[in-house]
């Protein structure tokens, strides 16, 4: 190898060597850059005592934080594969610019990506859910995790996390925007006295609402709700703090069991009568 082929082989190493370095640079100024952004994200809108620093409820509070930090990611990675690509001298103000027209082709085959992040958009600017609800939408029942611009991660009460496209969410439950109903239905049977029955149930409610915090109005007595096949059904009423109220159905429950258990009022349940075929030809029902 010659003088002069030395020289360009050193010339592409010392090049080569030139552009890593820059590209290692740009990658940790990068990393650095987000993590500093971060950091002012959860600084300016982060729970803090409930509240976050920005006045705003707590969920939104998250919601939002959440939002910010994706939006940054995305800005930050696109920011450096621009200067990556100019870092092989490749111009990237004709990539930039022909950006609009390739988004025009393909965005005819791209239009549930438009669709979800539109949606996405909306369903933060109009409140509809925050992170920490329980939803019910598109299908899927559960807490939301996080909402991105294009998909909602939801965590089922099986454990299961569901990332559902924004653009799916044609209708949406929200179980924990404000008081909650408790209904519980209590059987009899139908010989017991109804009045006696009910100044039991009566008696339980004004303790269930002295005893547990979480009931806002109530608990209190419908009254008689049905006649139903093994007894008289009755119909016992309460409200309670968001997503409180399925722990406070299964203790009203409770509670109205061991109540009528301890006064002696019987408990119905369904009966069968099995009469062997040939044994019986004709059934006296003695109705009065």
């Amino acid at each position: 190898m010659g003088p002069f082929e030395e020289i360009i082989g050193a010339e592409l190493l010392a090049k080569g060597v030139s552009i890593l370095l820059r590209m290692v640079a740009v990658l940790i100024f990068a990393k650095i850059t987000l993590h500093f952004g971060i950091m002012i994200v959860d600084k300016f809108i982060a729970p803090v005592s409930g509240v976050s620093r920005i006045r705003m409820e707590e969920k939104k509070a998250k919601t939002i934080n959440s939002l910010l930090k994706s939006i940054l990611r995305y800005f930050i990675y696109f920011l450096t594969a621009m200067i990556i690509l100019d870092t092989f001298n490749i111009q990237t103000a004709p990539i930039i610019a022909s950006a609009g027209i390739l988004g025009l082709a393909v965005g005819f085959g791209a239009q549930n990506l438009v669709k979800d992040v539109i949606t996405g958009f909306f369903l933060i600017f109009e409140d509809q859910f925050s992170i920490g609800d329980y939803i019910d939408a598109a299908g899927v029942d559960g807490t939301v995790e996080e909402i991105g611009f294009r998909t909602t991660k939801i965590r089922d009460f099986g454990g299961q996390l569901h990332i559902v496209p924004n653009g799916s969410f044609d209708k949406v439950t929200n179980y924990a925007e404000g008081d909650m109903r408790v209904l519980v239905k209590v059987q009899v049977a139908y010989p017991e006295n109804i009045d006696k029955v009910l100044d039991v149930l009566e008696k339980m409610c004004e303790v269930a609402a002295e005893e547990i915090e979480v009931v806002t109005t109530g608990p209190k007595v419908l009254g008689l709700q049905d006649l139903a096949d093994s007894g008289v059904e009755i119909l016992l009423w309460a409200k309670t703090q968001p997503m409180e109220q399925w722990g406070v159905t299964r203790q009203l429950r409770k509670r109205a069991y061991d109540a009528i258990k301890d006064a002696g009022i019987e408990i119905p349940f369904p009966h069968v009568v099995v009469i062997p075929r040939g044994e019986a030809k004709e059934i006296d029902l003695d109705i009065e």
